[in-house]
């Protein structure tokens, strides 16, 4: 049987609900096979993030070489690269390999408020990574460094999404949440603005969702859907893990992303 195959470059959450493990969990249970490269081990829980060691720029070259020489991903999703070293090595590998489905989540600070990337690594991945991307997923403060705008209205949604996705050249899912839209997402691609209306989940344990989105998203694009109906796969996706109501830990808990899977 020929598997689809994605591949995650991010930092691992030893608590389970963000990061590489949110990302191999989620494209498990959306039907690809798995693989990861990662970026940086974190000591965190739902509370906060209580340490960061990054991998060296040579140590992440050798994963991401190892898994492109051997089982080639049809699908990369890149999530918390803390420093500009990692992220010019991420993007000079994927052109070196002309990867595909490329979706970036830029992720900058976790759900507890802890910062996750340095300020001269926005730069890069500006310059660098994004134009690489078929996908860029910033949630509301994101698209605002990425845009050097403030957001508070759909209208500066809109206005945010363009201004990124012209300047990069790739499609822009900015996600709502943050008390604007929060469960509206807003998609453009091709020149297009499309919004994708979720219904809100009265649920405060949100660690995690990004990390979960943007894999969900990969995954989809690996199995060959178009980039729209991945993202209305993925939100669906995310809905049904909100809605199991899984409640563990002490601060914004995980979401349940085997939901669909019997739980006796």
């Amino acid at each position: 049987m020929k598997m689809k195959t994605a591949l995650t470059i991010a930092g691992s959450d030893c608590s389970g609900g963000a990061g590489i493990q949110a990302d191999l969990k989620t494209m498990t249970v959306n039907g690809v096979y798995a693989m990861s490269a990662i970026t940086a081990l974190t000591a965190q829980n739902t509370t906060g993030v209580a340490g960061i060691l990054e991998v060296t720029p040579d140590f992440l070259k050798q994963q991401i070489d190892m898994i492109f020489d051997d089982i080639r991903p049809d699908a990369v999703k890149i999530g918390m690269v803390s420093s500009s070293a990692l992220i010019r090595v991420i993007a000079e590998r994927l052109r070196f390999y002309h990867a595909e489905n490329i979706v970036v989540d830029p992720v900058m600070v976790a759900t507890s408020g802890s910062a996750l990337m340095k300020n001269d690594a926005v730069e890069t991945l500006i310059d660098q990574l994004l134009p690489l991307a078929t996908l860029v997923t910033p949630n509301i403060p994101e698209a605002q460094v990425l845009s050097g705008m403030s957001i508070e209205t759909e209208e500066e949604m809109e206005a945010a999404a363009r201004k990124i996705g012209d300047a990069c050249h790739c499609a822009v899912l900015v996600k709502g949440g943050h008390n604007i839209n929060d469960a509206n997402d807003l998609l453009y691609t091709d020149g297009k603005l499309q919004w994708f209306y979720g219904k809100r989940i009265d649920n405060p344990n949100t660690h995690g969702t990004g990390c979960t989105l943007s894999s969900a998203i990969a995954a989809n694009l690996a199995k060959g859907y178009p980039l729209t109906q991945s993202v209305q796969k993925a939100k669906e996706y995310i809905s049904g893990a909100l809605a199991a109501m899984l409640d563990l830990g002490k601060g914004s808990g995980p979401m349940n992303h085997a939901f669909m899977l019997p739980q006796e």
